[in-house]
């Protein structure tokens, strides 16, 4: 570094910026901490009182001013703490964290130990303190009062367990202070605040300092010296090196990331997945993502420091954008009142109950408590996805490095070893420790050795340094190991990014011309094209990614992403994207990242293996400390005592020290080609087998040759082989497409294997947009390669094709008009979707309409007809032009057109989209002898079109609502009003203008009073129709309908062979009941993404409803001479009226209870039918008690009670399937499979049935 002063240029690559001593300020006395919250009726000694910044070097920095409220407060977050030799007084380290207003983040690393207080003043103070508490408090002179209920400011749980010997000193000062035989302590920390996190380096260099004053000799030089070097004369390590710096006894190593690796994370994510375990660690990072409010609780301020810095560290390539404080000091609790996003750390008492916190908004709060080991999270978020894998994955890792993935068990022994490390030894080998350091001679030999170079390890053995493997000592081996976990786990977590972001950049809309109107503009715009992407992803992800792409580190990822065409890249979005690039060019052949199963990372090997080079080989060494010129006779050593520095010498830095400015490029370059050369030479024989792989595999992969470079016949070779590739990628995934819309039958069929199927439909429809694209850019003219892809679709458009007229049938019949083909009307529609911000996402969206409408290869072949412009759009070698491959592509695009897709109903849910509704009377004239008001009502997956009241005497409306998805019912009515007020409905017919589906609701009753059953309103099930010939134009086929198997010939209904005349025979009727069983059970069987609309099995034309209603309609005296038709649910009726009579007169008391019971249900529910203010008829309340009855698991309890009812031999011959008590049950046998199933009822089935 140059420079010679605080402020120098290269300054700010120092390895750190303030060298800060806090403590206890003899001047001002005792100043109670009122903002700590401590309680005043303790003792003395365990209240906490102001603390001070009692130095720090140098005085400023110019790009890092000193916050001198901010450090004493984080140094010492509850103030001094006071001691006796009777209490424990281990050294504690614990780390902190300052965020700028500029967002910029600068790193504190305190090291607290106790110094004996030789101020008269200070210990007459706590003398008179404590008399006035034991006068106050007479009962607190016991020992067991005494006992802290709060922490001092930095023990953690295992250090506040005093010894037994600890006690017995306790009880013989009777818990108190007297200045004539005790003496008092009291606590100071050292600080080092550096701008990037090296903790380890950090704290092992104030270590050494600590051991400088409390070692029985001297250090070999004064401390000022090694405060100046670290301060002045020790640079950051440059990205990918590693850097080797001198403490006071021993050497310091650290490394920096490289410029393509995940940048430095050194707090060790080891300790926090232990305290945790996987589990609860996966679902507190899913939180952090979804940005709740987290708090952390722990009485440890290291702990606090390590999880959130852990758990923000794998937030890569994101960064949490809210309130960020890891220690939150006592002053500061207001801060958990901000109805904001935030992760904060709070400290817990000794003893302080969970339930005693106040905490607001504790509904979307993530709880986490760190020394139990638990986590309470918000009632509702959607989970990470892949959750089971990415754990079992995580927990490979962790217990390759024999830490137990369930956190919490192997916990004990782990901070025991921290304790070793952290000089918080206990026992025999404390004792130990303490003899050898208290021994003056071992301590003049130790100090000889550090200044001759020569190490003392069986010292260092006790100390728990002992030597490890080579020349790295136990204390560098387990910050390699650290450092190997750390990259590992981190890996693990970055490749789930990469997989479910790898075409990220497709969606992000650049649509500013520079960045002064971005950034002028950035609140109105729409930076990100949320609609295309998620219609892009797989299923499972949905739930996650929807939510969690409206976080404010998204939409920040993605302004960084728009700015980084104007300025430089964000570190980490360079890192992202180089890891992208890298992964997108070795998956050009499969689709791989497109797929919902787990990719694992692949390169933990590696990255471990760069940390182990860089650690082992260090690449720079510091200059070493050295003698100053500085007064004599200040700062005189004191053993015990940190001395006050002297800080005329370390206000200013060196005045010459161009080591690291002065090096050459050359040299430096010439460097790195040698390491890579031994970095190759080291690798062992399986990486090196993987990278040769890669090299040899880059040739078939990059996506096109440089021309330039190659003769007119490698040209040709070389593209010739290219379109045989696409051509044979497309074979290969509309193959794909198919086998897996057909399911386990195409398996069976022998079409593939069994493992192929079970993709997402979304990720097979995104791989082929993704194909479509490539083969649609390749050998485009150069000139055109920016444009848009929706709009160099246009090009293609002749002239004369136009949206045109509808061609509707002849006017005397009355039916749906047809639905015109037109490229140009289905492009309007997609550019009129204001959800859809980019081409990318409008060219994606066309292609999944045109998928729906089996229209793809027709409209694709209509577009490359103009060969006079493909031939001015394309090179000669381009796929398009290959006449041959271009015809065996459309052919495999046609080959969808056999399988039905609703890729774009089922994506784009929020879209307005219009339908026409045409209503089929049986009769020509029946709808001008209506004299009422009509109305219908569309329901389907995603919703209904609410009343939508039609004009009289006009069949036929047309009305704008949002995507329905797949229709299923369908409410017709009308008000009963005027003379004619009957009317009878064959059919209803509904379509999607846009997707052209059309569904039949068909009908066939009356609506009216005193005609049929009474109904104004019907449920009407609908199904998608079969096309006509002449909309089926260049479509072929189509899928059978999902309730079937595809070469399943359908069944004929028994309600419909003949109307209400045909009567069917009592094993037909059985055998219906139990194929619409069978078939709801096959529907639950499904996976969900193949399962139909459970409506039509329960209510359609071969439904339950319908064969329960004919084995009801079996032997039933529905009609007589002269009289009135009565119907099933009149039996319902007169039964539910004989139960409540017999009810009140107490004929049911004797009755068993449960049977009683069912009773009660069955009189409600037809109470309750009955009470409905819908106009539904009597079949359709039958129709509605079946489907409650089964939906509530009632049915079969209500059978034997209509067995058992007098009326039914009024009402039933002898005959009858009902009066048969074996046939019934059977019919209950069959019934009970459903109760396995959980049957949910569309809305427009139960609409208002108040139970």
């Amino acid at each position: 570094m140059s420079g010679t002063n605080a402020a120098s240029g290269a300054a700010p690559c120092r390895f750190a910026h303030y060298f800060v001593i806090c403590g206890i300020d003899t001047e001002t006395g005792l100043e109670p901490d009122e903002l700590a919250g401590e309680n005043f009726e303790q003792s003395p000694l365990k209240r906490t009182f102001k603390s001070k910044v009692l130095a720090h070097y140098p005085e400023n920095v110019e790009w890092n001013p000193f916050d001198q409220d901010a450090v004493n407060m984080l140094c010492m977050p509850k103030g001094l703490s006071f001691r006796t030799q009777a209490d424990s007084r281990e050294p504690q380290f614990h780390s902190f964290l300052i965020t700028r207003e500029d967002g910029s983040r600068t790193y504190g690393f305190v090291h607290t130990f106790y110094e004996e207080v030789t101020s008269p003043q200070i210990c007459s103070a706590m003398q008179t303190l404590y008399q006035m508490h034991q006068a106050e408090n007479p009962s607190s002179a016991t020992p067991s009062s005494s006992s802290s209920s709060s922490m001092d400011s930095l023990a953690s749980s295992l250090d506040e367990a005093d010894s037994p010997s600890s006690s017995s000193c306790r009880s013989a000062a009777c818990g108190g202070y007297d200045a004539s035989r005790d003496t008092l302590y009291v606590s100071k920390a050292l600080c080092l605040i550096t701008p990037m996190p090296f903790m380890h380096g950090c704290r092992r260099f104030l270590s050494q300092m600590h051991w400088a004053v409390t070692a029985a000799s001297p250090p070999p030089l004064p401390l000022e010296s090694y405060v100046h070097n670290i301060l002045y004369e020790v640079p950051l390590p440059p990205p990918g090196r590693s850097l080797k710096f001198h403490g006071v006894y021993e050497p310091i190593v650290c490394q920096r990331p490289g410029p393509g690796e995940l940048p430095l994370a050194d707090f060790p994510l080891g300790q926090t997945f232990t305290l945790l375990g996987v589990e609860n660690l996966v679902q507190l990072f899913n939180c952090t993502l979804l940005e709740m409010q987290i708090l952390l609780y722990s009485q440890d301020y290291q702990r606090l420091m390590t999880v959130a810095e852990g758990i923000t560290t794998l937030l890569f390539p994101f960064q949490w954008q809210h309130v960020y404080v890891p220690i939150l000091p006592a002053s500061l609790l207001h801060f958990l009142d901000a109805p904001v996003p935030y992760l904060m750390g709070l400290q817990s008492k000794e003893g302080t109950d969970r339930s005693k916190l106040e905490l607001p908004q504790e509904a979307n709060l993530c709880f986490v408590d760190i020394d139990n080991h638990c986590i309470e999270l918000p009632e509702d978020f959607p989970q990470f996805p892949n959750k089971p894998e990415f754990i079992q994955e995580l927990s490979e890792v962790l217990l390759h490095y024999d830490i137990s993935p369930v956190g919490g068990s192997q916990q004990a022994l782990r901070e025991l070893e921290d304790d070793g490390r952290n000089g918080n030894l206990g026992g025999e080998q404390l004792a130990v420790l303490e003899l050898l350091q208290g021994n003056a001679t071992l301590e003049r030999l130790q100090a000889l050795a550090k200044r001759t170079g020569v190490r003392v390890e069986a010292l260092k053995g006790v100390g728990g340094e002992r030597e490890g493997q080579g020349r790295r000592t136990a204390v560098e081996e387990e910050e390699l190991r650290n450092a190997k976990l750390n990259v590992q786990l981190r890996e693990v977590f970055a490749s789930r990014f990469t997989t479910m972001f790898a075409d990220y950049e497709a969606f992000v809309i650049q649509s500013a011309p520079d960045l002064e109107s971005w950034l002028t503009n950035r609140e109105q715009m729409h930076n990100f094209d949320k609609a295309s992407f998620l219609s892009d992803q797989p299923e499972p992800y949905l739930p996650f990614l929807s939510h969690f792409i409206e976080t404010q580190m998204f939409a920040t990822f993605i302004d960084n992403k728009i700015m980084s065409q104007w300025e430089e890249k964000e570190p980490l979005l360079r890192v992202f994207d180089g890891r992208i690039d890298k992964a997108r060019l070795y998956n050009v052949r499969a689709p791989s990242l497109r797929s919902s199963n787990y990719q694992r990372c692949t390169i933990l090997k590696e990255s471990a293996q760069a940390i182990e080079q860089r650690l082992m080989k260090i690449d720079h060494t510091a200059i070493h400390p050295h003698l100053l010129d500085m007064k004599i006779g200040q700062g005189k050593y004191e053993q015990g005592f940190f001395p006050k520095l002297q800080s005329d010498v370390l206000s200013v830095g060196p005045t010459n020290n161009n080591r690291w400015s002065n090096r050459t490029a050359t040299a430096q370059r010439r460097k790195d080609r040698h390491r890579q050369q031994t970095e190759h030479l080291t690798l062992d024989n399986d990486l090196k087998e993987k990278y040769m792989q890669e090299a040899r595999s880059l040739g078939k992969n990059l996506r096109q040759p440089k021309l330039s470079d190659l003769s007119p016949a490698v040209i040709a070779q070389t593209n010739w082989k290219f379109v045989e590739g696409l051509l044979k990628e497309c074979r290969m995934k509309t193959k794909r497409m198919l086998v897996e819309k057909m399911g386990r039958e195409a398996v069976e069929l022998g079409h593939g294997e069994a493992n192929i199927t079970g993709l997402e439909e979304n990720t097979l429809i995104a791989s082929l947009c993704d194909l479509l694209e490539r083969i649609w850019s390749h050998g485009l003219q150069v000139k055109q390669v920016s444009l848009p892809k929706l709009r160099c679709v246009c090009f293609f458009l002749p002239p004369t094709v136009s949206n045109g007229p509808e061609r509707r049938k002849s006017e005397s019949s009355i039916g749906m008009p047809s639905l015109r083909a037109s490229v140009i009307q289905d492009m309007r529609h997609i550019q009129s979707m204001g959800e859809i911000k980019t081409d990318v996402g409008r060219a994606r969206a066309w292609i999944r309409l045109s998928l729906e409408k089996k229209l793809l290869s027709q409209h694709l072949k209509q577009l490359l007809s103009r060969q006079a412009l493909t031939k001015k759009l394309y090179k000669r070698y381009a796929f398009l032009r290959c006449e041959e491959e271009k015809e065996q592509f459309l052919f495999h695009l046609l080959s969808l057109n056999t399988v039905d897709y609703f890729c774009f109903t089922s994506v784009f849910t929020t879209i307005m989209i219009p339908y026409r509704a045409v209503i089929i009377p049986i009769k020509k004239l029946s709808n001008a002898m209506t004299t009422s008001n009509p109305w219908v009502c569309v329901s389907g997956e995603l919703g209904d079109s609410g009343v939508r009241q039609i004009t009289k005497n006009v069949l036929e409306m047309t009305f704008d609502c949002q995507n329905l998805g797949k229709l299923t019912t369908v409410q017709l009515g009308h008000d009963n009003s005027g003379l004619l007020a009957k009317w009878l409905v064959d059919c209803v017919m509904v379509r999607n203008e846009i997707t052209g589906h059309t569904y039949k609701f068909p009908c066939g009753r009356w609506l009216g009073k005193g005609v049929d059953d009474g109904s104004l309103e019907r449920v009407l099930i609908g199904e998608l129709a079969l096309p006509n010939a002449d909309e089926d134009f260049g479509r072929g086929c189509r899928t059978p309908d999902m309730q079937h198997s595809p070469g399943q010939t359908r069944r004929v209904s028994i309600t419909s062979m003949g109307g209400r005349g045909y009567k069917p025979t009592s094993a037909q009727i059985q055998e219906a009941i139990g194929e619409a069983v069978n078939s709801i059970c096959k529907h639950f069987h499904k996976p969900e993404k193949e399962r139909g609309s459970l409506t039509i099995l329960l209510c359609g034309e071969v439904g339950l409803v319908g064969a329960l209603e004919q084995f009801f309609h079996n032997g039933f005296k529905s009609a007589r001479l002269f009289q009135k038709t009565v119907f099933v649910w009149d039996f319902v009726e007169k039964a539910v009226a004989y139960m409540e009579s017999a009810d009140q007169m107490g004929d049911m008391q004797e009755t068993a209870e449960p049977l009683g019971l069912t009773c009660v249900s069955l009189c409600h529910y037809v109470s309750a039918i009955n009470s409905s203010p819908r106009n539904i008829g009597k079949d359709g309340k039958f129709q509605l008690l079946v489907c409650l009855g089964a939906r509530d698991r009632l049915l079969i309890q209500w059978l034997p009670l209509l067995l058992e009812c007098p009326v039914i031999q009024q009402m039933y011959e002898e005959s009858a399937l009902l009066r048969d008590r074996t046939t019934v049950n059977a019919l209950i046998a069959v019934l009970q499979t459903l109760h396995d199933f959980p049957i949910t009822l569309e809305a427009s089935l139960v609409k208002g049935i108040d139970l």
